[in-house]
């Protein structure tokens, strides 16, 4: 138990400081925004370019990189896979309960419950732990290519319709905006070529890791706009950004723990990669998802943040309540 906390305290350690690039690109905004330099207005075509532009450029560029045969152990995946199933209908419950009825309400409070921060908290923590970002990305394909896909649909089903537009034909509207959107082509691309050995120029690759290299500093830059403009205080924090929050950064990785390890048998290091991923906060990609169907904008900035500093202090104990 002793060598578990040195490992997990250093974790911590090194995951703050790799975290400075977050506070900067953040800060910015929130910064520029109190100034009044950068309106926050400006926040939304901040995140806009983020998720039509930036983000798919990143994940076509790292996944088309990828061994993806090297990276999958189906066991865990499935394990995971599971756990986050009934994470979301867990949540999905919760806010039905609570009163939400529209589905895009409902997509937006299960993808800040179940969908995790890969790129500025699970990499920095893993390259320090473990020596390596690799178990990561079977985890970023699981949410790109299908917690992602289920939101989305969601979203533009929730969106307003042609008059007279049936619920089968919304559906259908649903189903294929959310297969074209930028961000589920580029993973499907980066997937299809990786799989038949297509070469793609280098030139390619390396245009698309420039503007994917963006992808986060203009999310967080936007975000800090955003909240920059608004405000946040810890004393005004709702008892259902609390539940979200809670959920995240506790439950998830609990259930993930228990579905993973005891119902589909995973042990060793893939149980605790499994169980830190889910640990780690509430991604800014929600903030982006709220602004750009323009629901719950408020409360998806909250939750990322207030779900960063809270998975940040919890960090060290995982660490050593998961590590051998």
């Amino acid at each position: 138990m002793r060598r578990s906390w040195g490992v997990g305290h250093m974790g911590g350690a090194a995951a703050l400081e790799k975290l400075v690039p977050v506070l900067l690109a953040f800060g910015g905004g929130v910064l520029l925004a109190r100034r009044k330099t950068v309106p926050a207005e400006a926040s939304k075509a901040f995140s806009d370019y983020a998720f039509l532009f930036a983000v798919p450029c990143y994940l076509f560029g790292n996944i088309y990189a990828s061994d993806l045969a090297a990276l999958f152990d189906w066991r865990a995946i499935g394990g995971y896979a599971a756990a986050a199933a009934l994470a979301a209908v867990v949540v999905a419950a919760g806010a039905v309960a609570y009163g939400r009825r529209e589905p895009r309400d409902v997509a937006l409070r299960v993808m800040a419950g179940v969908q995790v921060n890969t790129a500025y908290f699970a990499v920095p923590v893993f390259i320090t732990v473990f020596g390596t970002a690799a178990p990561i990305f079977p985890v970023l394909l699981f949410q790109v290519c299908v917690l992602s896909l289920v939101v989305i649909a969601l979203m533009e089903l929730g969106r307003d319709g042609p008059a007279g537009a049936g619920p089968g034909r919304r559906l259908g509207r649903a189903a294929v905006a959310s297969l074209v959107t930028p961000l589920v082509l580029a993973c499907n691309a980066g997937i299809l070529l990786n799989l038949l050995s297509v070469r793609v120029p280098a030139v390619v690759l390396d245009g698309a890791a420039f503007v994917g290299d963006s992808a986060s500093p203009v999310a967080l830059f936007a975000l800090g706009l955003h909240l920059g403009g608004t405000g946040l205080g810890l004393r005004d924090t709702t008892r259902e950004e609390l539940a979200l929050i809670g959920f995240k950064c506790l439950v998830f990785p609990l259930l993930a723990w228990v579905v993973c390890g005891a119902l589909f048998g995973v042990r060793g290091e893939w149980l605790a990669y499994l169980v830190l991923i889910a640990a780690m906060p509430t991604p800014q990609n929600l903030f982006i998802f709220a602004q750009r169907y323009d629901v719950g904008v408020g409360l998806s900035a909250a939750v990322v943040i207030k779900s960063s500093l809270v998975s940040l202090l919890l960090l060290p104990l995982w660490l050593q309540t998961v590590l051998p």
